[in-house]
């Protein structure tokens, strides 16, 4: 299997000598979930963040980054975020606003360095996988290199399920 090419995000982290695993997959564009990722890699759902980009009522544009199987807790994302209320942006924005597409945004390299949250949970593991930046790549790295890279705040941000 050639070797995938470079992105952006990877582009990023070789610029800050951060050691990383580019991984390829088969995109399903019908199916985009993280779930199906998990799968894919062979790997624990855990273990695959996803990037969610909000927009605040006080402070505009900010990134969640969450484990593929929760869902982002709006109330708390908007309180870590210095905001009153928060929502998910529109998907027609996640381009213009990022610069990158559904099933490939990741915190590293927007076109903007927005304020990023990383869930609390990514300390349990020594690596964990975030999109590349492209539908069909994984980046597999450090989540303390991806704190250090993105200047992420850890904190809780999913919705507790009773």
């Amino acid at each position: 299997m050639k070797t995938p090419a470079k992105t952006n995000a990877s582009r990023i982290l070789d610029k800050h000598k951060i050691k990383y695993e580019l991984l390829a997959y088969e995109v399903d564009e019908s199916d985009l979930s993280a779930t199906t990722l998990a799968d894919k890699l062979g790997q624990n759902i855990k273990q695959i963040f996803k990037t969610l980009v909000l927009r605040g009522t006080n402070n505009g544009i900010f990134v969640c980054v969450i484990p593929g199987n929760e869902e982002v807790d709006l109330k708390l994302a908007a309180k870590i975020s210095g905001n009153k209320k928060a929502e998910m942006i529109a998907m027609k924005e996640l381009l213009p606003t990022t610069g990158y597409i559904r099933g490939g945004c990741t915190p590293i390299g927007m076109k903007k360095q927005f304020p990023v949250f990383i869930h609390e949970s990514c300390l349990q593991f020594d690596t964990i996988y975030i999109s590349a930046g492209k539908r069909g790549l994984q980046l597999r790295l450090s989540p303390l290199e991806v704190i250090s890279v993105t200047e992420a705040k850890v904190t809780d941000l999913v919705v507790t399920h009773q």
